[in-house]
C-alpha cells in the first residue's frame, strides 16, 4: 500500500469528525443563537465539562473551587432531606393506604 492511501486513512476519519462537528454546531447555532461556552460543574457526579454557559450564571472557576464547602453543602442538603422524611413519617398513620390491595392467603 502506498504511502499516501496510509496517510489518507488517517486524516480521514479525522476530517469526517470536523465537517460532523462543524454542520452540527451551526444548526445548533440556528435554533440556539450565539452561545458564551465555558467550564460547567455537576455536583451530582463531581465532574466538569465544556458546555454553553447560561446568560445568568458564570462559567466555573477552579481556582475558586473548595471541596470542603461542597461537602458542607452536601451535608446540609442530606441533614434537610432526613429532616423532611422526619416530617412526612411524623404525618403517617396506621391505616393501611388505599393502594394495598389484600393479598391472597389461600393456599
Amino acid at each position: 500500500m502506498e504511502a499516501r492511501y496510509v496517510a489518507l486513512l488517517i486524516l480521514v476519519p479525522f476530517a469526517v469528525i470536523f465537517v460532523y462537528c462543524t454542520w452540527h454546531e451551526y444548526r445548533r447555532f440556528k435554533t440556539e443563537g450565539r452561545s458564551i461556552y465555558g467550564l460547567s460543574y455537576d455536583p451530582e457526579t463531581n465532574t466538569t465539562h465544556v458546555g454553553p454557559i447560561p446568560e445568568d450564571e458564570e462559567s466555573f472557576d477552579p481556582d475558586d473551587f473548595d471541596p470542603d464547602l461542597l461537602e458542607t453543602e452536601a451535608k446540609a442538603r442530606q441533614d434537610e432531606e432526613t429532616a423532611d422524611e422526619d416530617k412526612s413519617h411524623a404525618h403517617d398513620t396506621d391505616q393501611p393506604d388505599t393502594d394495598d390491595k389484600p393479598q391472597d392467603t389461600r393456599t
